[in-house]
């Protein structure tokens, strides 16, 4: 055996003990930079209080408060560096206003970086607040992915389907419907054409091709299982457009997708699709089947009249092309609220 040759196999079989250093090497660096960022938001919060505390002693503290942290800026940049401007150790502050409560700190913040908490920490609402910490850390969102739910108001629109609460079995009983389903959803990376009429099945392909933002904008627990699933009786065949599992509520999601506006015949068909679909696809361990249908427009008196009113495995959520303004998804949050809650 030549000596290239050896070397070839000594290095085959150290291939696995090198696999296992590299391992522990990787899972201690982890290790480490977790300590270190939760060492420093930790840091953060104790600026934040001391802040705050020194503020307290001032006759104006707004004045005072600003005077302190400028010179504080100046004080810390000499001794460690850059990373002590004023606008950092105002953040610090106001890091310590919104969770003020070392505890409350620990439970919403471990395992958050400091680029998630402060676009985090400027929510008002504090529900909202603890949802977005909440679903940061367990659906491991990426900041750019945090700063798009909270401008897209993820939180409120969850909430405009609060009308419905599934209890569609015992095991499930703690899991609402209404915590996964979106009205309306936002669809702006699918970059379709604003004005121009889309076709259902142009729709579809877009969002196949960005099936991973789509899985995002739906929620946690979603994953994809076909597009155009064939469900056949005796005489008829149907064609599903999207079809996804929930594991968390345990349910297939049928997604309908209408590029018009919402007619009696969409949810007549979309009741059809979800009791044919119970028949002849469901497990005998799956919740019942959820059909959402997917429309850019729909009648409010329609709605409220048709059987998506009383049924809770069927909604009618409306599609948005573009991210629109706080004001408009916050008017169109509050009016899908009102129609449910049969004020309209």
């Amino acid at each position: 055996m030549s000596k290239k040759t050896k070397l070839a196999t000594a290095g085959q079989e150290l291939s696995p003990f090198h696999d296992d250093i590299k391992q522990i090497l990787q899972q201690a660096r982890s290790k480490a930079q977790s300590a270190v960022n939760s060492a420093m938001v930790e840091a953060y919060w104790l600026i934040g209080k001391r802040i705050v505390e020194e503020e307290q002693q001032g006759d104006s503290k707004a004045k005072y408060g600003k005077r302190l942290m400028e010179e504080l800026s100046t004080a810390l940049t000499a001794d460690f560096g850059k990373g002590f401007s004023y606008a950092n150790l105002y953040n610090c502050r106001q890091f310590y206003l919104k969770f003020p409560e070392q505890e409350i700190l620990y439970t919403l913040c471990r395992e958050l970086s400091w680029s998630h908490l402060r676009l985090i920490m400027r929510v008002e609402n504090p529900k909202a607040l603890e949802y977005y910490c909440n679903e940061s850390r367990a659906e491991n969102w990426t900041v750019r992915q945090l700063e798009r739910n909270i401008k897209s108001h993820s939180y409120q629109r969850l909430l405009s389907s609060q009308g419905k609460t599934s209890q569609t079995s015992e095991a499930n009983s703690a899991i609402n419907t209404r915590d996964f389903i979106k009205d309306p959803y936002v669809l702006e990376f699918l970059q379709l054409p604003e004005q121009t009429k889309v076709k259902e099945s142009k729709l579809e392909q877009a969002i196949i091709e960005e099936l991973k933002n789509f899985l995002l904008e739906m929620g946690k627990g979603f994953s994809f299982v076909a597009r155009q699933m064939r469900i056949s009786t005796e005489t008829s065949h149907f064609y599903l457009d999207l079809v996804f599992y929930n594991y968390l509520l345990k349910c297939f999601v049928i997604i309908d997708l209408k590029t018009g506006k919402l007619s009696h015949q969409d949810i007549g068909q979309m009741d059809m699709y979800v009791r044919m679909f119970d028949d002849l696809k469901r497990g005998e361990d799956d919740n019942p089947t959820i059909g959402i249908i997917l429309c850019d427009s729909k009648d409010d008196t329609l709605v409220k009249y048709s059987v998506l009113k009383e049924n809770e495995q069927l909604f009618a959520s409306k599609y948005q092309q573009i991210l629109p303004t706080e004001e408009e998804l916050i008017a169109e949050i509050e009016r899908e609220k009102r129609l449910i809650e049969g004020e309209e």
